[in-house]
């Protein structure tokens, strides 16, 4: 029996659901360029970080932009995306998430956040859930994004913590790569593709039973 002493969470498509306003935000991002840009290409994105996500898009479009163009692109992006989640509240918060993090919580565990998004402190304070938080590494605190591990890493080093006493939950089979590739025991959520890649899969964390863990 694994008994662990910390937890470490994605953000987007774990805790709360933005995906479809990063589809959105994207797509817009994509028409300016004249590249179609649909579901299927932004599942490629999951995951990925804001630079190497236009990248990819640039890629898609085999278009080429001027450094000054790449950032105006980049701002753009992320000004339609906050714009779109200036509502976000607790009701936001996915099936099972509230519970966990109180219970995780009350029995004195740590739990952490590694997340490439930027907007992670912000997203998690409209959340109302920024002080159940142990850690938060965000995009600002890694050089290399997922698949690989730093975020991870740098998230149970935060915590005076090893990979092994550790759970990290993603919904994206980057982070489940980059948990695995960190020596992490990788907990898949919400997404079926991660059936049989993550260690063990839930379709949502109602589901989880930490009493397995701790």
């Amino acid at each position: 029996m694994v008994r662990i002493k910390a937890l470490l969470f994605d953000l987007d498509g774990v805790i709360v659901s933005t995906e479809k306003n990063h589809f959105e935000a994207w797509r817009e991002t994509a028409s300016k360029l004249g590249i179609p840009f649909s579901e299927h290409d932004n599942e490629a994105l999951k995951g990925v970080n804001r630079v190497d996500s236009l990248k990819q898009i640039l890629e898609l479009g085999n278009k080429t932009v001027s450094s000054e163009e790449f950032e105006s692109l980049l701002v753009f992006k992320n000004d339609m995306y906050l714009d779109s989640i200036t509502t976000l509240s607790k009701a936001d918060l996915l099936p099972g998430v509230h519970a966990l993090l109180v219970h995780a919580k009350s029995i004195g565990l740590k739990i952490g956040l590694g997340s490439s998004s930027k907007n992670a402190p912000m997203i998690l304070t409209r959340l109302g859930i920024t002080d159940l938080f142990d850690v938060i590494i965000d995009g600002n605190g890694v050089t290399h994004p997922k698949p690989n591990p730093e975020v991870f890493l740098n998230g149970v080093k935060a915590l005076a913590l090893a990979p092994s006493d550790c759970l990290v939950f993603e919904d994206a089979s980057s982070g489940v790569a980059a948990a695995k590739a960190g020596g992490f025991i990788a907990i898949g959520v919400g997404n079926p593709l991660l059936k049989g890649v993550a260690d063990v899969y839930f379709n949502d964390l109602t589901e989880f039973r930490l009493e397995e863990y701790a």
